[in-house]
């Protein structure tokens, strides 16, 4: 078995200023729908945003390394359910031959946010 990791750290003022700048379109151009429709319902709806986006990151840091592709963030989605840990979808077919696994952790506080994310290939 083969593991690949990335890892990811955003500053929540960041996300807020670009989400103050741009809006709905930095909303499009890095969540889908339910990501959005999701974060929207928080009462830390910034801090949900960066989350996701420091966790797109490590899967994009990730898949890189473990298949010398780049993702896009709208490739990626964050599922998040209550009560349980979030989940990956990948909207891009992946051409291998080989088994994998995404896994990630996904934390925030007032000031940052961070993500890891672990490939694991059979």
């Amino acid at each position: 078995m083969k593991i690949y990791s990335g890892i990811d750290i955003v500053e929540n003022k960041r996300i807020e200023a670009v989400f103050n700048k741009y809006k709905d379109k930095f909303l499009k151009k890095i969540y889908t729908e339910r990501e959005i429709n999701y974060c929207k319902n928080k009462t830390t709806f910034i801090e949900c945003l960066s989350a996701r986006f420091a966790c797109k990151e490590a899967v994009i840091k990730a898949f890189f390394s473990a298949f010398g592709k780049r993702l896009s963030f709208l490739d990626i989605e964050i599922i998040g359910e209550k009560n349980r840990p979030a989940t990956v979808i990948l909207h891009q077919p992946i051409n291998t031959e080989k088994t994998f696994n995404i896994n990630i952790s996904i934390s925030h506080e007032k000031n940052y946010s961070v993500a890891i994310a672990i490939i694991y290939m059979q």
